[in-house]
């Protein structure tokens, strides 16, 4: 069976959750000797065999966003001719595999790493685009023949939003975590590169700067930490102007009242990241809005403890006070995922985070605990072959 995946981002392209999902589920699904895997993605070309690379559209040079994502999407579905069925990451993606599917007559797979609905924020970053890129989404979800959550929380989210798709079609097949490539490591030097002592405490993020990601909120908690406690922030992206501005004035007030702020703005290799997380006494993941978080089983594989939000799917991931302490959230119902009480849910996440740097012991516990975890129950063999059987339910 052939099979084309349509992704935004595809390596050396990636920036996010997504693309990590895709290149590890691409690689699990080449091992298989059922499927013939085509990559279709965004971007400059790539050497990759069974890879195919489309760059923007020069008629649509200076257009809005979303535009120059469809136009590229229309380039996509015309290089899947041949194609058994297809499957697509993100919405920038989706309305490929919807032409696609409608051109060839093929099955549609979603998959659903977010929902625009509840991103409501990124008005801000696409303005009508947001428009477009909502009606893309909510038409290839309501056509796609499944639609795979990657957790028991987005599968819910999905037909909250989309009360129209039949509960059939929708199936939770968790994200995977490579825990070969993502394993503890000691490297000192590696870690002193980047201006973090390694014989000190230190909690790490890791994430864009974006309103779900909870940045400004979990700043506000670090002014609670210990003062030996150094805080790493591996983090860049911004969506806006604007919350970079408000991060970068929340960094710059903690640096005045403590030693040990590293903000670390471009985008490091992994063995930098699993250096930085191996040497960390936490990991922290403050989102607002979460459908499992690829991030927190990356820590957990390099054996170190997580404290993070209790929304979305982190708490099928996080095992609170086995593998980290989880943080609770009364959260607003209109899309936002906006804390209703901040100055709560800011010292809640403080107390967490200070009960855990405070027992190194009980963290490095934790740490163990959450490599077994991801060993045990987020392998991509397991994932990819629970993938593979869809598609032959629908082929």
């Amino acid at each position: 069976m052939r099979v084309d995946i349509l992704t935004k981002e595809y390596p050396p392209a990636i920036y996010g959750g997504a693309g990590v999902h895709v290149a590890e589920l691409v690689r699990a699904l080449r091992g298989r000797s059922d499927l013939d895997v085509r990559v279709q993605a965004f971007g400059a070309p790539r050497d990759e065999p069974g890879t195919a690379s489309y760059a923007d559209l020069a008629e649509l040079a200076g257009a809005n966003g979303a535009l120059t994502t469809l136009g590229v999407d229309l380039a996509i579905a015309e290089g899947c001719a041949g194609t058994d069925l297809v499957h697509s990451h993100t919405w920038y993606a989706n309305f490929g595999g919807h032409v696609a599917s409608l051109l060839y007559g093929v099955p549609h797979v979603v998959s659903a790493h977010s929902l625009e609905p509840l991103r409501p924020w990124k008005a801000e970053q696409l303005g009508g685009g947001y428009r477009l890129s909502s009606w893309v989404e909510q038409t290839s979800y309501e056509a796609a023949a499944a639609v795979i959550a990657v957790s028991h929380a987005m599968r819910a989210d999905i037909l909250r939003c989309y009360p129209a798709i039949d509960p059939e079609r929708v199936h939770t097949v968790h994200n995977g975590i490579d825990t070969t490539a993502w394993a503890p490591v000691t490297d000192p030097d590696r870690v002193r590169t980047h201006g973090v002592d390694p014989d000190r405490p230190s909690v790490v993020f890791v994430g864009r700067i974006t309103r779900q990601k909870g940045l400004p909120l979990f700043l506000r908690a670090c002014r609670e930490l210990p003062p030996d406690v150094q805080l790493v922030l591996c983090a860049g992206a911004p969506d806006t102007p604007e919350i970079l501005a408000e991060v970068e004035a929340l960094v710059d007030e903690l640096a005045t009242t403590r030693e040990g702020v590293v903000w670390i703005r471009e985008m490091l290799p992994r063995a930098d990241v699993v250096a930085l997380l191996s040497a960390a006494t936490a990991f922290v993941c403050p989102s607002i809005y979460e459908p499992l978080g690829i991030v927190n089983l990356e820590a957990m594989a390099c054996e170190t403890a997580v404290v993070a939000t209790v929304t979305g799917g982190i708490p099928e991931v996080v095992v609170d006070g086995e593998t980290g302490l989880l943080v609770p959230i009364e959260q607003a119902t209109d899309g936002t995922g906006t804390p209703l009480d901040p100055d709560r849910y800011v010292a809640d996440f403080a107390e967490a985070l200070i009960s855990v740097v405070s027992e190194p012991d009980r963290a490095a516990a934790m740490g163990r605990a959450g490599r077994q975890r991801a060993i045990e129950s987020f392998s991509w063999d397991a994932i990819a072959g629970q993938t593979a059987a869809l598609y032959s339910d629908l082929v």
